[in-house]
């Protein structure tokens, strides 16, 4: 998508502060707007932790998890952990008592770490590497009632030559896919599961070898109002599939030797409940999108129960990004502010084509070395906010209002909670930012801000002797 604010209105009013988005009739903000957050607080964390810095807030984790929780009672809520894997994210998300979906070994790891129990532990492998399969079932060994959804056949033949008999739930590719992005909508890309066509075969053939336990499918990422419809229609086939496994084979009734129905725990609908970037963009209605949830996917068989898996939801508008203006360039054709952040840091603008919500904090200089004006005293400017890295698509923004940037400004990049600090990268030979983590008003270093040595720290490197050395541990720096 393009930037939004190119030809229509901004994200920030002409005074540098962004307008109230929409509430909830009880006056309690669904979505938390980049002008929520206190501009001083912000501006105090940036002076002590310097920039770029993710900020994320652990009472807006939980709140956001009580909202899920309300919405889907009956449901058991996973939290997608690639969203957000910090430990101190990931320790408020099992408090609220959402369980964990993990794509990875290493995010499995990260759970376990944060004090998930195997019980709360689901596993979902996408082309999983050899060493993945070696560590997860390795885990399921001490943790047996950790449940693993498998997307291929070969997927389930691998488990089985590792000596895994355990607990398994079978992804479906529905054929239905819906997301904020082609590159995210993963209900119709043959990666993602096994064709619903087949599906039903492969959960039978999978309950010879393992305990199946549950059907899984998901949508895709940030999905909005507009697609619902196509959400409703993957749960709806989801609700069909399960109800087929939960009864006798049809085809091989006749010949009386028909499998027996699958004693179903759980119907998964995956996650993707859309968060809404843009500052008029009205919020999803968790409510509604509940309610037409369960009845799509109904009847569900005796005994097994709704499972959604929400990431995006829980963290995105729990986190801000801030980065320090060093750069003011005007140029025939547009007026370029560079910033000490760029795609190395936030990736997804220049991935996705993104929108994230600037807002000007001020605090910089003009160009005679004063104390420029508060950002509510400048003129809204069409800029475009540009990182350091060697990359034409690493910006921010493109022809974006703001209150006129200064060298010195702080800038806070919001709804970056969800898919920021996880997709950072060294690019470059760039470390990667510190994160604090807020709770109740306080401030901890969550993640360290990455130092030069890091970067380089997988590496043998050669001493001026000639002399191969390895590189330094954390405790001789």
């Amino acid at each position: 998508m393009s930037d939004r604010d190119a030809g229509g209105s901004s994200d920030e009013s002409a005074d540098g502060d962004s307008a109230a988005g929409p509430v909830a009739a009880d006056g309690d903000p669904p979505a938390r707007r980049v002008s929520d957050w206190d501009a001083d607080r912000l501006a105090d964390l940036a002076a002590e932790h310097g920039t770029p810095l993710y900020a994320q807030d652990l009472d807006r984790v939980r709140e956001n998890c009580e909202r899920l929780r309300d919405a889907f009672p009956d449901a058991d809520v996973r939290y997608a952990v690639k969203a957000h894997t910090g430990r101190a994210v990931l320790e408020a998300v099992r408090e609220a008592g959402l369980d964990a979906e993990c794509a990875s070994a290493g995010e499995v790891d990260r759970a376990l770490a944060a004090g998930f129990g195997g019980e709360r532990l689901h596993y979902t492998a996408v082309n999983p590497p050899a060493r993945d399969l070696d560590y997860v079932v390795g885990v399921a060994e001490a943790e047996p009632a950790l449940t693993v959804t498998v997307g291929a056949v070969d997927t389930l033949d691998r488990l089985a030559e590792r000596g895994y008999d355990g607990r398994v739930c079978v992804r479906v590719n529905p054929g239905v896919g819906a997301g904020h992005h082609a590159k995210v909508r993963t209900g119709g890309a043959a990666k993602f599961g096994i064709p619903y066509d087949r599906a039903a075969e492969a959960a039978r053939d999978a309950a010879e070898r393992f305990e199946v336990v549950g059907v899984h499918a998901h949508a895709g990422s940030g999905i909005d109002p507009d697609q619902l419809d196509s959400h409703r229609e993957m749960v709806s086939r989801m609700g069909a599939l399960a109800r087929k496994l939960a009864e006798p084979d049809g085809d091989a009734a006749g010949d009386g030797d028909a499998p027996a129905p699958l004693d179903l725990e759980y119907v998964d609908v995956g996650g993707g409940f859309g968060v809404p970037y843009e500052e008029d963009e009205p919020p999803l209605d968790l409510g509604a999108v509940a309610a037409a949830t369960r009845e799509a996917v109904a009847p569900l068989p005796a005994g097994a129960d709704l499972a959604i898996e929400p990431g995006r939801y829980v963290v995105a508008d729990a986190g801000v990004l801030l980065t320090r203006v060093n750069t003011v360039k005007p140029t025939p054709d547009e007026r370029v502010v560079g910033v000490d952040a760029g795609m190395t840091d936030l990736l997804r603008p220049a991935m996705y084509d993104a929108y994230h919500p600037i807002r000007n904090l001020g605090g910089g200089r003009g160009g005679d070395g004063s104390d420029a004006p508060s950002p509510h005293e400048r003129e809204a400017t069409p800029v475009t906010v540009a990182g350091p890295i060697c990359e034409t698509g690493d910006t921010l923004c493109r022809d974006r209002a703001l209150a006129d940037p200064a060298r010195g400004d702080l800038l806070a990049v919001g709804i970056a909670g969800a898919y920021g600090y996880e997709m950072a990268s060294q690019y470059n030979s760039r470390p990667r930012p510190a994160e604090v983590a807020l709770d109740d008003g306080t401030a901890t270093v969550a993640r360290r801000r990455e130092s030069l040595t890091d970067v380089t720290a997988a590496e043998r490197t050669e001493d001026r002797s000639g002399a191969t050395a390895a590189p330094e541990t954390e405790g001789e720096r």
